[in-house]
């Protein structure tokens, strides 16, 4: 049984390397296969610790993919999440835990240090994570009231101050609520 496991780790693996990290390579496969077998997703989310940084950012990727349709699937892997985000300085691993993480179900000092994460990474130098950490505070805030005051005037301020990508997202946001 435990070979089984490492040979379907091993072949999302193979599915996800190659190329350079210009390229998302077969991630979209990659999520199909971990939503037609679930019991495929935990070796296809244990693929962001790879040591590869394309399998990573891929298999972030295809988890990302997977967990918009299906966020329940994160619930087992909630310490390990949190652990990556605040540990991860590869930016594509980022900007996808931006957008997971508010899919996770928190409690109030598990979003207090989610959204301590997220602000930590508008200060990153790729504005894709900027941006996506925007989306994923926002996300946050509509579960916890009091971030929500705070997320609102980020994104004002970021109206005025941010790349146009990061205007445009917190205009979109803002006019949602």
């Amino acid at each position: 049984m435990a070979s089984g496991k490492k040979t379907g780790l091993r072949s999302f693996a193979e599915l996800l390397a190659g190329g350079d990290r210009r390229s998302i390579g077969r991630a979209s496969a990659a999520a199909k296969m971990a939503l037609a077998d679930r019991a495929r997703f935990p070796q296809l989310l244990k693929c962001m610790w790879s040591e590869d940084p394309v399998v990573r950012m891929r298999a972030a990727d295809a988890t990302e993919k997977v967990s918009a349709k299906k966020p329940e699937l994160l619930r087992p892997f909630k310490a390990e999440l949190l652990g990556l985000a605040q540990q991860s300085t590869q930016q594509e691993l980022r900007w996808h835990l931006a957008l997971m993480l508010p899919r996770l179900p928190l409690s109030a000092a598990e979003r207090q240090a989610t959204g301590a994460v997220l602000k930590e990474y508008l200060e990153d130098r790729s504005s894709i994570v900027r941006t996506l950490a925007l989306q994923g505070l926002w996300d946050l805030s509509q579960k916890d009231s009091e971030l929500l005051a705070e997320v609102r005037a980020i994104l004002e301020q970021t109206t005025r101050t941010g790349t146009a990508a990061m205007k445009a997202r917190a205009r979109k946001l803002l006019t949602r609520g």
